[in-house]
């Protein structure tokens, strides 16, 4: 990270505002090389942070644009580096220009993401942090929104951190007492040992209980519409959809794979996928299709079942529904609500499934629709905004950490010694600091001298 990189941190397209952005040793200087104050003097004499208005000059010292530019040095801004922020007006040939500029005095292209990786090299953000930079831009409800906001503010890793340095505490005392028996320390007790690790592994079951509510959030709910052929479902896509994604015929069959497509319905963003009709058929191609959907509700979160309600109501559709139930939370969506209806059959179902009427040709049904969703996916739900685990890293780092604590609770119950038992915590601790980045061996002895003030 010793060379300094440069970028268009807006869109390739036209628009109002084009800033570039640069982050290195040279950045500052290379900026102030473009850009003259139009109060006179030079860029790099300003203050950090003060926007200075002025103008943009090309490589060859032509002016280009009137803009606006800011620095900060190092550590303090967001990479940890001296950076510098030239604002145009967003013409992609003025960026253009600005950019071969830098380029041409040493300045580099910088790669994707390179900018957050910078900030997490030189601590201004941990691994959950620079996560959520990422999951920020690419929220789509409100609730991902402060998800990702909260996460960016450190409320997940305050919240790992609590579980860490509680049994960091746990292995300093240990060690402390182990390496320094003059001083004046409180003994080492089996009772403390059980206290602590019962109480992460609450804490740690209860974060990792966050996970599905924490993707859903992130990458969308898995929701597989699921029905006989031409029930419907390719239309309904299309309508959640706001666009033609699935091709609709009127000949049972004709989707003959997944199609998936992200909808936002009501507060909720659902990953939907279309799939075959669920049948017996002898077509090898049809028959392919009907195992996939099969695979796909079996990974659904959510299962809207589709029934024609202009036909009667089938062994099949029961059978689906069943089905359905036993996967995932279902809401039975009655189809073609535009047509004359068959007589809507009695289910003894306990519970019911929520049941709605829509029609994909008229609209009609489809908030209604929307609210049973929210219903199951409030937008709400348990856990400060920021501290849900997000992505499968992070919650495959807790789980090995919840597992590494019952471990050491099993060993403890069957008698072996704390110095045994305590190599389960140090792999929890690794496992824990995986999902924020932090240095064991400096923890633990940073912990000792601090906390216990050996050799006073």
């Amino acid at each position: 990270m010793s060379d300094t990189i440069a970028a268009i941190a807006t869109g390739p397209a036209a628009g109002a505002i084009g800033i570039v952005r640069l982050s290195g040793p040279e950045a500052i200087a290379a900026a102030a090389a473009l850009f003259r104050p139009a109060g006179g003097g030079d860029l790099r004499s300003r203050g950090d942070r003060q926007l200075v208005y002025g103008t943009l000059l090309d490589g060859t010292g032509a002016a280009i644009d009137q803009a606006l530019a800011t620095i900060s040095h190092a550590p303090h801004s967001y990479t940890g580096e001296d950076t510098a922020e030239l604002q145009c007006h967003g013409s992609p040939m003025v960026l253009t220009l600005t950019l071969e500029a830098l380029f041409a005095r040493g300045v580099r292209q910088a790669e994707p993401g390179e900018f957050t990786r910078r900030a997490l090299l030189h601590g201004r953000l941990d691994l959950t942090q620079a996560e959520a930079v990422a999951d920020l831009i690419d929220a789509e409800t409100p609730a991902a929104v402060h998800q990702a906001a909260g996460q960016l503010s450190g409320a997940l890793s305050r919240r790992v951190k609590g579980i860490y340095d509680a049994l960091v505490d746990l292995l300093a005392h240990f060690h402390a007492v182990l390496d320094y028996p003059d001083e004046d320390i409180d003994p080492f007790r089996a009772d403390t040992i059980r206290k602590a690790l019962a109480r992460a592994r609450g804490e740690l079951a209860a974060l990792l209980a966050t996970y599905d509510r924490g993707r859903y959030l992130a990458g969308g709910i898995p929701c597989a519409l699921i029905g006989r052929p031409n029930a419907g479902k390719s239309s309904l896509l299309n309508a959640l959809a706001g666009y033609e994604r699935a091709i609709v015929t009127a000949v049972p069959g004709t989707t003959r794979d997944t199609v998936e497509a992200r909808c936002r319905l009501g507060g909720v963003t659902l990953r939907v996928i279309d799939t075959a009709g669920i049948r017996e058929t002898a077509d090898e191609v049809e028959r392919i299709g009907v195992e996939r959907s099969r695979a796909a509700l079996e990974e659904a979160a959510l299962v809207l079942l589709l029934c024609d309600s202009s036909v009667p109501f089938t062994e099949e559709d029961a059978h689906l529904l069943a089905e359905a139930l036993s996967h995932a939370p279902t809401i039975l969506v009655w189809t073609k609500g535009d047509l004359p209806s068959a007589p809507v059959p009695f289910l003894a179902l306990n519970p019911m499934p929520p049941a709605v009427v829509v029609s994909a040709k008229t609209g009609q049904g489809l908030e209604a629709l929307a609210a049973e969703v929210e219903k199951l996916f409030p937008a709400g739900g348990q856990g400060a905004a920021g501290e849900l685990l997000t992505n499968l890293r992070q919650a495959d780092a807790a789980r090995r950490a919840l597992e590494d604590v019952a471990r050491a609770e099993d060993s403890l119950a069957a008698g072996i010694t704390p110095d045994a038992l305590l190599t389960d915590v140090e792999q929890a601790l690794s496992a824990l600091g995986e999902i924020t980045g932090a240095n064991l061996r400096e923890d633990v002895t940073a912990r000792i001298f601090e906390r216990f003030c050996v050799g006073k």
